[in-house]
């Protein structure tokens, strides 16, 4: 008994070590694959990349007019709401390569190429900015269109499509055939330019709002495109450049450390605060949602009633008043809800004010109705003039006879014929009107009057057939 319990224990270690082998050979046959699969320092073109880059970096002459004209298109495509202008714009303009000069020289410790991209990219905002201050100064284009308006106010999407976009560019710009359509893909997802231009919009119509707003979201793009460049060529393992100078090699080292420390620092904490600031106005437009599913009538859009610089909500509350006990419930519930240290602005009272204003704008309202409604009647009113007009005109011309044609006809079959014409006499036998076309013809003094006496029943017999009127009086 003894020797088949050890028996089946062998044949179980046996099969649980089989297993185990299998189960290693899947793991490690999934790890191979997914390596091969994203893989992509094996096919990097590392010198290329760099060459690549460093041309793109200089912001001048035939770049520079490239990027005048491209931050004009977007300007007219953003005061025009063209979505398609703008893209247009975006994808031929260069403002990328300052951008990913920056990226990279800290990555290689170039000191040159990161002086060289921090200038033109200096360069870049100034002149876009410039460029679109100047189409705004102009007082026909200083509409707050939508287009605009989406670029003052960024948030935490922006700090991802910026890191995604970033990484993919530097990963299509580092194979050995260029990635077209990633790198003009990438140009439209980050939307480098828009803010620009909006900047320019708030510094032309002295909105700084609108300014500070707009190159803080260019900022997070900048940061995070050249962060995302730092680590591919990092994770790539670009060849760092080497000085002579041994002390100066470390001073270049300690200062590109310090600049990737910084820019990383910062996009750590600009993606923190745009979280925070995500999350509340989230929590906060959940919290004045349940409000108003519970019957609580308040006023305005929820972006309106949420400021997140001062952790406020504001309720400008519409109807009877609220008692203190339950803005108290309402005070404990938002903090339930995650919302600590935050005010709560309850505006209630006497809302006389608020109700005219409604009552006015009813009136209004059913002022401009009747307002159209008259119109549409007067409309309806000409239209059956119009109508009847038109029924008049039509049997005019049913019953109008063609005189100058019928004249044409005459004189070539009655030689003699010297004058025709022709009227409409209207009659009455005191039961009803009857009108009869009467025509009246001379004949010329010359002609024979025997050849008047035999083409004068021609003439008026041909009167007849030609024109099929049996009303039809011809007269001397």
């Amino acid at each position: 008994m003894e020797e088949e319990d050890k028996k089946v224990e062998v044949e179980f270690d046996i099969q649980k070590d089989q297993v185990k082998k299998e189960f290693t050979g899947f793991v490690g046959s999934v790890k191979a694959f997914l390596k091969d699969l994203l893989e992509i320092r094996y096919d990097t073109n590392k010198e290329g990349t760099i060459q690549q880059i460093k041309d793109g970096i200089s912001m001048k002459g035939h770049t520079a007019w490239i990027l005048v004209f491209s931050i004009t298109i977007a300007s007219i495509g953003l005061n025009a709401n063209s979505t398609a202008v703008v893209i247009g714009a975006m994808l031929i303009s260069p403002l990328m390569g300052p951008i990913l000069g920056v990226g990279m020289a800290i990555g290689i410790n170039d000191i040159d190429t990161l002086k060289r991209s921090l200038t033109n990219l200096g360069v870049m905002i100034g002149l876009s900015l410039l460029t679109s201050f100047l189409f705004f100064l102009i007082p026909l284009f200083q509409e707050a269109t939508p287009e605009l308006l989406a670029r003052v106010r960024p948030d935490v999407r922006d700090v991802f499509i910026a890191l995604a976009g970033g990484l993919a560019l530097i990963v299509a710009v580092s194979r050995p055939s260029t990635q077209t359509n990633t790198i003009a893909g990438v140009a439209i997802a980050t939307a480098l330019m828009p803010p620009l231009c909006t900047a320019g919009y708030g510094l032309a119509t002295g909105n700084f709002g609108y300014f500070f707003g707009a190159m803080f979201l260019f900022t997070i793009n900048t940061i995070f495109i050249a962060l995302a460049t730092f680590v591919i060529v990092k994770y790539l393992r670009f060849p760092m450049v080497k000085y002579i100078n041994s002390a100066r090699r470390k001073a270049i080292a300690r200062f590109a450390s310090i600049v990737a420390f910084i820019i990383f620092a910062g996009s750590i904490y600009s993606f923190y605060n745009l979280f925070k600031e995500n999350q509340f106005k989230q929590i906060a437009s959940s919290f004045i949602t349940e409000l108003k599913d519970g019957g609580v009538a308040i006023l305005g859009e929820d972006d309106e009633n949420v400021d997140y610089l001062t952790r406020t909500i504001t309720l400008p509350i519409l109807g009877s008043m609220r008692p203190q006990s339950e803005i108290d419930g309402w005070k404990v519930k938002v903090q339930e809800m995650g919302l600590k240290e935050v005010k709560l602005d309850v505006q209630q009272g006497d809302d006389s004010e608020i109700r005219q204003q409604v009552e006015d704008l009813r009136d209004l309202y059913s002022q401009n109705q009747k307002i159209i409604t008259s119109r549409d009647e007067s409309i309806k009113e000409k239209d059956e003039k119009i109508r009847l007009l038109e029924q008049q005109l039509s049997r005019l011309s049913e019953n109008s006879i063609p005189l100058y044609q019928v004249g044409e006809e005459a004189q070539v079959l009655f030689s003699a014929l010297e004058e025709l014409s022709y009227s409409d006499r209207i009659r009455t036998n005191f039961k009803a009107l009857d009108t009869v076309r009467i025509f009246q013809f001379n004949w010329y003094d010359s002609i024979p009057r025997k050849t008047v006496r035999e083409q004068d029943p021609r003439l008026r017999s041909w009167l007849k057939t030609r024109l099929q009127l049996d009303t039809l009086r011809v007269s001397n």
